[in-house]
């Protein structure tokens, strides 16, 4: 497996989701507009973050544009977001975007090589360039001229644009997972982030 980030991660929350009892007329209305998990349930990333309900207003346009009404094909969009999960330790966003994943057509094989580095077999070489963008950008906060030309082989200046700002995104979302120790909810697969497997990752 890749190295990524071992930074200690918090065994509990050091911000709870916000109870509902405490929800006022406009925290409701804000969480109207989170994605709904079956059962009608909030996913926790919402019901904290509305514990700053200006920055959420904003955040939720933004994270929507990327995540439902971007360019770039579902499936590499959670390329992506998958391997950011993995190079920042958020557990948290690899268990929610599992899913996403899948259903974007992103395979079983291919999320197990994701934790792998992107020069493993088994890439396209679009994928790979992919991985290795997100992975320059975590590192450097840039990318190299020879992955941005191998992408500009197959993208337009939009979405060039939209794959750093997708990577920064989600390093952002994962500063706030992992600092406020947001809990992953039952049902949602965390594999790969357990304390034991992130000691010899």
């Amino acid at each position: 497996m890749s190295q990524r980030n071992e930074a200690a991660r918090q065994t509990r929350p050091r911000l709870t989701p916000l109870p509902e009892e405490q929800w006022d007329a406009r925290t409701r209305e804000l969480l109207a507009i989170a994605p709904h998990d079956p059962g009608g349930r909030i996913p926790n990333i919402f019901t904290t973050l509305v514990r700053h309900p200006d920055l959420y207003e904003q955040f939720m346009p933004f994270g929507g544009q990327l995540l439902s009404r971007g360019r770039l094909p579902g499936e590499l969009r959670e390329l992506l977001i998958l391997r950011t999960a993995w190079n920042t330790g958020a557990r948290y966003e690899w268990g929610r975007h599992l899913p996403l994943a899948r259903a974007a057509g992103v395979t079983d094989a291919d999320i197990d090589r994701v934790t792998e580095d992107p020069e493993a077999p088994g890439w396209t070489d679009l994928q790979r360039h992919l991985l290795r963008a997100a992975d320059e950008l975590s590192r450097s906060a840039t990318m190299s001229d020879t992955t941005w030309e191998a992408l500009a082989e197959h993208f337009g200046d939009a979405e060039l644009i939209e794959i750093t700002m997708l990577v920064g995104q989600y390093h952002m979302v994962a500063f706030f997972l992992n600092a406020t120790g947001v809990e992953l909810e039952p049902g949602f697969d965390g594999t790969g982030f357990a304390e034991e497997e992130r000691d010899h990752g």
